[in-house]
């Protein structure tokens, strides 16, 4: 009898395991397809010869992605989310920025979120099993995220590239113009906490390959003010958060303002020499989402030659089609001209998109749809990121 109940118990053991391994194999991949919806139609949306034949002669990208979010192998083309390596290339991609995600406060809002509230990403990464150290410290989460980007480059050359230089980014072009289709990365971070307060630690970032930073995500941080924290409007840039500004600005790192509170874009603006992005937004002229600055200060940072990247989900644009997107690059054209609007898809970033990287050309249609020329379509499609990169890194 003891014999028999010890052997009912060790099975029961083994399908807890079991149960455990299946939660951390299988759990975040039904997540990921939970959180990152693509809201195309079963028969995707009509593209026309033209825009097609336009869009293949683009060179395009892309300021924000989180793919590297959710643990699975860039160079295989996936069922989830919106982006992947083969996805990039076939939607002719030439740059997209992976941005890492390594804390997003429990019932995150776009209103007032703590910074003490319970983190999403620490379960994300224990049922990924991750690497250990990973489970708790930011750092070593955005460590983790670029060893994989890294790892993936170095597996398939001819497929994928680092960015770490204006240099790099001419060898990648010119690759391209003699026919490779090989996309090139640039590593970003979604806010610096991972800086974890010590400034020692963009160096570690750097030599890592980070070369974007977000200053703030969705809550305040060492740095200053979020715009969805609880320090409001007027929390603004922290002394340390100025000691950042000015090592990223010696190293020609991209600061990104996505995210940032309205007084911290002042601050940042007011330092002389800055030239700050906006990665992934609205126009709050046209969509008065919370999400999106108001919009005299994102026609500041453009003043201060800085580009806006325009999203593609629905909270950002009023709506679910290319044709709202598009109608969102139109105002931001009207409010900061054609040569500082660029592509911010926040693609695998919990949100939902009209199309996945593979079908890019149905924006490329809403844009001709709205009338844009062929050369403000080059421009925003990627033209204006380019040019940025090239005088910037």
């Amino acid at each position: 009898m003891i014999r028999m109940i010890r052997r009912i118990f060790l099975w029961l053991l083994g399908l807890a395991v079991l149960a455990a391994v299946a939660v951390a194999i299988w759990g975040p991949g039904l997540v990921e397809s939970r959180l990152n919806p693509v809201t195309m139609p079963a028969k995707g949306w009509p593209v026309s010869p033209q825009a097609e034949a336009l869009h293949q002669q683009l060179v395009i990208g892309d300021w924000h992605s989180d793919a590297l979010l959710w643990d699975r192998d860039l160079l295989d083309r996936a069922e989830r989310g919106h982006t992947d390596i083969p996805r990039l290339a076939e939607g002719n991609v030439a740059v997209q920025v992976f941005t890492t995600v390594t804390k997003s406060p429990r019932g995150q809002n776009y209103s007032q979120n703590s910074a003490e509230a319970p983190d999403n990403i620490t379960p994300l990464f224990i049922g990924q099993l991750r690497p250990l150290p990973s489970w708790f410290s930011l750092k070593e989460r955005a460590l983790v995220q670029a060893a994989a980007l890294r790892r993936a480059a170095e597996a398939a050359p001819d497929r994928l590239m680092l960015i770490r230089s204006a240099a790099d980014l001419q060898t990648l072009l010119e690759a391209r113009q003699n026919g490779a289709q090989t996309v090139g990365a640039i590593l970003g971070s979604e806010g610096g906490h991972p800086l974890e307060g010590n400034i020692a630690n963009l160096q570690v970032l750097y030599g890592a390959g980070f070369r974007l930073l977000g200053l703030t995500h969705f809550f305040d941080n060492e740095l200053g003010g979020s715009l969805h924290g609880e320090g409001g409007s007027g929390s603004g840039l922290s002394d340390f958060g100025r000691e950042v500004v000015a090592e990223m600005m010696d190293k020609r790192m991209i600061i990104d303002l996505a995210h940032a509170s309205p007084q911290m874009v002042r601050d940042v603006l007011a330092i002389p020499g800055t030239r700050p992005i906006l990665s992934h937004t609205g126009i709050h002229g046209r969509c008065a989402s919370p999400r999106n600055l108001p919009d005299g200060l994102v026609k500041a940072i453009a003043d201060k030659g800085g580009l806006i990247g325009i999203g593609y989900w629905a909270d950002v644009n009023c709506g679910k089609t290319p044709a709202d997107i598009a109608a969102s690059i139109q105002a931001a054209i009207a409010l900061v001209g054609e040569d500082h609007v660029s592509l911010g898809s926040d693609y695998d970033g919990s949100v939902d998109a009209p199309f996945d990287a593979a079908h890019l050309a149905a924006l490329t249609q809403a844009l001709l749809d709205a009338g844009l020329t062929d050369q403000q379509i080059a421009k925003v499609m990627g033209g204006n990121m380019m040019r940025y990169l090239a005088q910037t890194l």
